[in-house]
């Protein structure tokens, strides 16, 4: 979400969450499932990442072209997701045991992303269409976390390793990225990464 605004030109104000503020429970009694994110934008209030992010992408113009893009843009974004809930599950309930044969599978993976890209203008582009998506932030992002888990894992996939820089290189989004606001946070709230 960060990347998406910051790349559209977007203030935003954020709330820094501390675990302390967090255990004493009112706000974790005010979010709708208990949980974070909490989006607000006007007098509108959304939770769940993927929600706040296809609100962005609609907002932005960053959801396809047409029902064809967005209907592929959702496979891959739901894509995204499964992978990072892998990620999530190996960094907070098996990093230690797991994180030799995560990253060993991590191209098993990380193919059909290759191949998402390698299908739309040759890997030249975007993993879909011919335009930034939602989509290309949300897995850039999951991109970047791997690269800082596993540094070779995208070494046998060139139109990834190059869409990785690519995108890295947007002159908004390559501010934001060496930007304390970025780097400034850590990657998971447990340390591990």
């Amino acid at each position: 979400m960060r990347m998406l605004l910051a790349d559209q030109g977007q203030d935003w104000k954020e709330d820094i969450v501390t675990m302390d503020m967090w255990m004493k429970g009112d706000l974790k009694a005010s979010c709708l499932y208990g949980q974070l994110p909490k989006f607000t934008d006007g007098d509108l209030t959304l939770y769940q990442s993927n929600a706040i992010l296809r609100y962005l992408g609609r907002k932005y113009g960053l959801y396809g072209k047409d029902d064809r893009e967005q209907a592929v843009l959702d496979v891959a974004n739901d894509g995204v997701e499964d992978l990072r809930l892998k990620y999530i599950f190996l960094i907070y309930h098996n990093y230690e045991e797991g994180k030799a044969k995560y990253v060993k599978d991590l191209p098993t993976q990380l193919k059909p992303f290759e191949t998402l890209l390698k299908q739309n203008q040759g890997g030249k582009a975007f993993i879909v269409g011919d335009k930034m998506s939602f989509v290309d932030y949300n897995l850039l992002d999951l991109l970047l976390v791997h690269q800082t888990l596993a540094p070779q894992c995208l070494d046998d996939f060139p139109l990834l390793s190059a869409y990785v820089a690519r995108l890295s290189s947007r002159p908004k989004l390559k501010a934001f990225l060496a930007s304390p606001q970025h780097t400034g946070l850590p990657i998971n709230a447990n340390g591990k990464q």
